[in-house]
């Protein structure tokens, strides 16, 4: 319980950052924030086995890949 509350609060954060730079026009950075805070939520909801968060967020997932291979290609 101890991480996963963790988890959730620095997730939050970083997806919070990751819309803010997106709104100040900060690229490719706000993909990287927004990327990782995605990425932490996932795990939290796969830890409590939590289908909503798992849903929202694990599919963000792959749209965030493209944004990657888009930066890098």
């Amino acid at each position: 319980m101890f991480i996963k509350k963790y988890l959730k609060w620095i997730s939050t954060f970083l997806v919070l950052m990751g819309i803010l730079l997106t709104n100040l026009n900060i690229y490719p950075v706000n993909i990287f924030f927004h990327g990782l805070g995605v990425v932490g939520w996932t795990i939290a909801g796969f830890i409590s086995k939590d289908k909503a968060i798992l849903t929202n967020f694990g599919l963000q997932i792959p749209l965030f890949l493209i944004g990657y291979f888009k930066l890098v290609f």
